[in-house]
């Protein structure tokens, strides 16, 4: 089975393992440019998260801790714990992503077709079309919300 390749926004998502279906392990690639927008920090109730350097240099975050990830390094997110990520270097990032139990390839697709639509999206109807995933934004300032990418969801959960 080939891995099925979603593009939100800047961002590359390769799906390796649905595991959405059986409530299992999920994985893919994410390949994030220098710069991309991002997600905002956020959270996952009913998920927990690693994440895996193969090329280039990822910042990630877990709760207040902040590093610097580079090939070969690892971090983990515990349900409930707010993450984030983000490309500030030069470099292309790639990281191997795996969710216990997974979200699936069909949340990334839908995030995709709001965000791939241009203009600043309403962001009310997103919230109500993904209940279930355990997803939830975490409040940011003014200034902050201003950012062009759509929280990948706010359901709570």
């Amino acid at each position: 089975m080939g891995a099925t390749e979603i593009k939100v926004g800047q961002l590359g998502i390769s799906y390796i393992v649905d595991g959405s279906h059986t409530e299992s392990l999920g994985m893919f690639e994410l390949t994030v440019p220098p710069g991309s927008n991002v997600p905002p920090p956020h959270s996952h109730s009913n998920n927990e998260e690693c994440v895996y350097v193969l090329a280039g240099t990822l910042r990630y975050s877990v709760g207040a801790e902040i590093r610097d990830l580079t090939v070969g390094q690892t971090m983990s997110t515990p349900r409930g714990e707010v993450h984030a990520f983000s490309n500030p270097f030069a470099e292309t990032a790639r990281a191997l992503i795996v969710l216990s139990p997974d979200i699936g390839a069909e949340y990334f697709k839908d995030v995709a077709a709001v965000i791939n639509a241009g203009g600043r999206p309403d962001r009310m109807p997103w919230y109500l079309s993904c209940p279930g995933t355990g997803l939830s934004q975490v409040h940011r300032s003014d200034a902050e919300s201003q950012s062009s990418f759509v929280p990948l969801c706010a359901c709570g959960g």
